[in-house]
């Protein structure tokens, strides 16, 4: 967990790490920054500031690298990628307080959906490789041309790594949503160069000896760091960089994207969150009910800094009193708090400038109408950057809050009258990661959610199926984004 230069510290003194190049810590060139817990506002540990020398040295040793790497066994691949899965679940009573610590999450997020998520991805990933191979195609019968002589011809697609591959994620997730990019990323034969979001990269950084020890070669896996944008673009930039994968923002996305067109790179992108949860018409009790508590995780999964949390209710002005009076009541009895008290359910928001971009977005929402139902004022909890569960009611479909994605504990509630209406407001944003439609009429509400633009639509429920190939992906899909297709033909 220390510089390699330096011995191990106390355990409650904040740690100096370095970047994570070639199986081995690399001091920074230029020093360290400090991360910061959100809940205390104490120092967490110090993270290494990079440069781009040290972007092309990790970018130089993926390179090297990968001419092993790609060329070995799929299985013996798989067989790595079991053993880091075990290995971290291991680890996670060592990882979850640091994770808890540098990104505000509660206990039980941090261990379930950052820490055992990561490794269960690991797993996940080596199953899809091991099941996935060649795909034969049946011998066609081909008449002569001007290429070739006619004849019964025989083919197979296979899939093929792309080279270095970098990884960039935002702060929501930084441990779980970098290795839904790895992880398929190195199933595929690729090396990586991970670029985590500078607010809370040690957990992350943390991952460097547990893949060596699960005995991934040196170079197969490299992090750098840093806390301005010129790591992002150094990793960008390399010329030994053959495919960008980013999670986070609409905004940094297209810069990457016009970056790497212009360089003929490959881009794998997720961008932004602004899901929604659609209440049809006939719902009853019970489908309320769950919708309710689904857009309920805006307040209790990471404090709504997720793109999987509904930040927009849309509900048919039949139920919409109902709905916003329910939906009012939830917010109140979510307990705001420290991350490390296991009643906490919303705990604080990754920065102080975070939470005044929340807290701006509610302002600017009530000026233009929209009535707080509860929340709207900061809790009275010090130190830490806190932000109240907040639900708008009267929102309409223009205002920024019901449009652009605020990563806060928020809520906004929007009345409908037809479904034709709903699938309008639900389709104007062009960021919706996952959407939930509820109904009595699972038939009706499956209808409905082939409307929807959304990568992933839950039927009357918020759980998510483990393989579904929504980016990042640790499934059987999530290999297509880190590879291509390669035909190879012969005469039968």
């Amino acid at each position: 967990m220390t510089d390699s230069s330096k011995s191990p510290e106390s355990p409650k003194s904040p740690r100096k790490y370095g970047h994570w190049i070639d199986g081995a810590w690399h001091a920074p060139e230029q020093g360290h920054y400090q991360i910061t817990d959100p809940a205390t506002e104490e120092v967490v540990g110090h993270a290494p500031e990079g440069h781009a020398a040290e972007v092309w040295t990790a970018a130089r040793a993926a390179r090297t690298a990968f001419h092993d790497w790609s060329r070995a066994d799929p299985r013996e691949r798989a067989a790595v990628l079991e053993r880091i899965g075990a290995l971290i679940s291991e680890r996670a009573d060592e990882l979850v307080p640091l994770v808890r610590a540098e990104t505000g999450a509660t206990t039980r997020v941090a261990r379930s959906l950052h820490v055992l998520a990561a490794a269960d991805c690991f797993r996940r990933t080596a199953r899809a490789v091991r099941e996935s191979g060649t795909a034969a195609l049946a011998p066609h019968p081909v008449a002569a041309s001007p290429l070739a002589d006619g004849g019964l011809i025989g083919a197979a697609a296979v899939r093929r790594p792309l080279g270095v591959v970098a990884c960039i994620t935002s702060h929501n997730f930084p441990v779980a949503q970098l290795v839904g990019m790895v992880a398929p990323a190195l199933a595929m034969g690729n090396t990586v160069v991970a670029k985590p979001a500078p607010q809370d990269p040690l957990g992350f950084l943390e991952l460097g000896p547990i893949l060596k020890e699960a005995g991934l070669p040196d170079g197969v896996f490299n992090v750098v760091v840093g806390s301005g944008p010129i790591t992002n673009e150094a990793v960008i930039a390399h010329y030994d960089i053959d495919l960008v994968g980013f999670s986070g923002s609409a905004a940094v996305g297209k810069r990457i994207a016009v970056s790497a067109s212009g360089q003929l790179k490959r881009a794998v992108l997720e961008l932004g969150g602004k899901g929604t949860a659609v209440v049809l018409e006939d719902a009853d009790e019970q489908a309320l009910e769950s919708a309710i508590r689904t857009a309920g995780l805006a307040f209790s999964l990471h404090s709504g800094q997720t793109g999987t949390a509904p930040a927009r209710m849309l509900v048919h002005r039949t139920l919409y009193g109902k709905a916003v009076d329910a939906l009012t009541t939830y917010a109140r009895s979510a307990t705001v708090g420290s991350p490390a008290d296991d009643s906490t359910v919303v705990g604080p928001l990754i920065s102080d400038a975070q939470r005044d971009r929340v807290e701006a977005y509610v302002e600017d929402a009530r000026r233009q109408g929209a009535r707080i139902t509860t929340g709207g004022d900061r809790p009275q909890i010090k130190p830490g950057f806190y932000a109240a569960p907040t639900v708008l009611a009267d929102v309409t479909p223009d205002m920024p809050i019901a449009l652009e994605e605020i990563s806060g504990p928020v809520v906004a509630v929007i009345p409908f009258d037809d479904e034709a209406e709903a699938v309008r407001i639900a389709t104007r944003t062009p960021t919706a990661l996952h959407d939930y439609v509820f109904s009595a009429d699972p038939t009706h509400a499956r209808h409905l959610a082939t409307r929807l633009r959304s990568a992933n639509v839950g039927v009357n429920t918020a759980q998510q199926h483990p393989e579904t190939p929504v980016v990042p992906d640790c499934g059987p899909f999530g290999s297509h984004g880190y590879s291509e297709a390669q035909s190879i033909t012969w005469r039968a």
